[in-house]
């Protein structure tokens, strides 16, 4: 059977970026054969909120407050930490309700993991600030703040096996970071995704009515990708988001596996809201 995998350039934050509260969003790119695998850090893609300690407050990826407990960023050091709001593989709603909360729940905080990754105001490689963040996270005694595991893999072969493994333990994916690469915005191959799917963003532009035993609810979303392409999410949603669907105008998350001869995306399924 043949493989099919993908991977997403991840935008980098600069340090403009981080001084004006912003964060660039994600960009995806197919998986090509022209990947050096052991040029790479390979680490498991965790499912949740990604967030930006920018020295002084906890924000988004779109660069929004996130109102963390005081306990929680008590003694966070000075220097920007880019990661993940997290709680465990399959616990992304309860992370995303969490974190939207404009008052803390304090019970629901301390299921709350911050999955550090990166240094984005440091001048080094990711190999030099791979090491200063693991000794940064060891002089700090903050159960909930961990330090993403690395690792290295001398091919593609190793590759795909680590990413079998995760998808049969039930996570999303892996994540490679070039080791000699600099922190900084764009696109490249610096940074990248690995899942056993390709998955993309769109925007909610209309509802189509169900049928049969959906005769009262959503029978599908319409949505717009970036480029203008409309097309029809049917499946994906649970009882419940058909009785109270996403509304006109947010952005979704989808999978799909590959496109038709006219560019709509096959098999197209709804993951969840985008997180804002």
């Amino acid at each position: 059977m043949e493989r099919r995998y993908f991977i997403t350039s991840l935008l980098l934050l600069s340090a403009d970026a981080l001084a004006s509260n912003a964060a660039p969003l994600l960009l995806a790119k197919r998986f090509h054969d022209r990947v050096f695998v052991a040029d790479y850090w390979l680490s498991e893609k965790y499912d949740g909120v990604r967030a930006l300690w920018n020295g002084r407050e906890l924000l988004s990826r779109t660069g929004n407050p996130i109102h963390a407990p005081h306990w929680f960023l008590m003694g966070l050091p000075a220097s920007p930490l880019d990661g993940e709001l997290w709680i465990d593989r399959g616990q992304f709603e309860q992370v995303v309700a969490t974190v939207r909360d404009a008052e803390p729940d304090d019970a629901a905080w301390r299921r709350i993991r911050f999955m550090v990754f990166d240094l984005p105001q440091h001048g080094g490689t990711f190999d030099q600030r791979l090491t200063e963040l693991r000794q940064l996270i060891a002089s700090l005694p903050h159960p909930w703040l961990r330090l993403v595991p690395q690792f290295r893999a001398r091919d593609q072969d190793e590759l795909f096996a680590m990413l079998h493994r995760i998808i049969a333990a039930g996570g999303e994916g892996v994540m490679l970071h070039r080791g000699s690469s600099l922190y900084r915005a764009g696109r490249s191959d610096d940074l990248l995704k690995l899942k056993q799917h390709d998955d993309a963003e769109a925007r909610v532009v209309g509802y189509l009515p169900g049928k049969g035993k959906y005769a009262t609810l959503l029978g599908a979303l319409r949505v717009e990708r970036p480029d203008g392409m409309q097309f029809n999410l049917g499946t994906g949603f649970t009882d419940a988001q058909r009785r109270h669907p996403p509304a006109i105008g947010v952005w979704v998350t989808y999978s799909y596996h590959g496109l038709t001869d006219n560019g709509v995306p096959r098999f197209a399924s709804f993951v969840r809201v985008r997180e804002q």
